[in-house]
């Protein structure tokens, strides 16, 4: 099998961007904010900054690093997005048997889910620092720039709402993601 000596992948940085990098730590501010993401966990990835680009480059890739390679590609260009247009995703509390009332603590940054299958301790979910958190009747809308931290946030809530010891089929009460949106644009949604 023929090895490939060199892989190269370039992101565009529009012209309302900032990109600085300094060793191998990535910052991107734009018009909604700012973020740095640290990538000296990648010891044979070599990134560098021309005039309007981010080159990832690396020498004699296996799976492993052309895989390291996309991710790091990947996570640029959703720092990119983010400070351009916000993350939302939305999620749906569903119950069959008991109401479920939700509030958030902005000073614990923690949400409780109250009554949920009818147990009388709340349920907590932590929502990581930069997240918006908007409670509107059964729906929880969370907003940032930071995509991880807002994908991290509704796993911590779906996970908050996990049934154990009861048929998943009859018990399908949870909160649940059902559309994501980068910007006013359908990212994902549940047909």
């Amino acid at each position: 099998m023929v090895k490939t000596a060199y892989s190269k992948l370039e992101v565009k940085i529009p012209s309302n961007i900032n990109a600085q990098l300094k060793d191998m730590v990535v910052e991107i501010s734009g018009p909604l904010g700012s973020m740095s993401k640290d990538f000296s966990h990648a010891k044979q990835i070599k990134i560098s900054k021309t005039d309007n680009k981010i080159i990832l480059d690396t020498l004699f890739p296996d799976k492993k690093k052309a895989a390291l390679l996309g991710t790091i590609k990947s996570h640029i260009q959703n720092m990119i997005d983010g400070v351009t247009h916000k993350f939302r995703y939305e999620m749906k509390i569903v119950y069959a048997h008991f109401p479920v009332n939700v509030e958030f603590d902005s000073a614990k940054r923690v949400l409780l889910i109250k009554n949920f299958l009818g147990e009388r301790s709340d349920r907590r979910a932590r929502v990581l620092e930069g997240v918006d958190v908007q409670i509107e009747e059964d729906n929880i809308i969370l907003e940032g720039v930071d995509k991880e931290k807002i994908g991290q946030s509704a796993a911590n809530i779906q996970r908050a709402t996990r049934i154990r010891k009861k048929d998943p089929r009859i018990f399908g009460d949870g909160i649940y993601v059902y559309r994501k949106y980068v910007g006013d644009e359908i990212e994902w949604k549940i047909i």
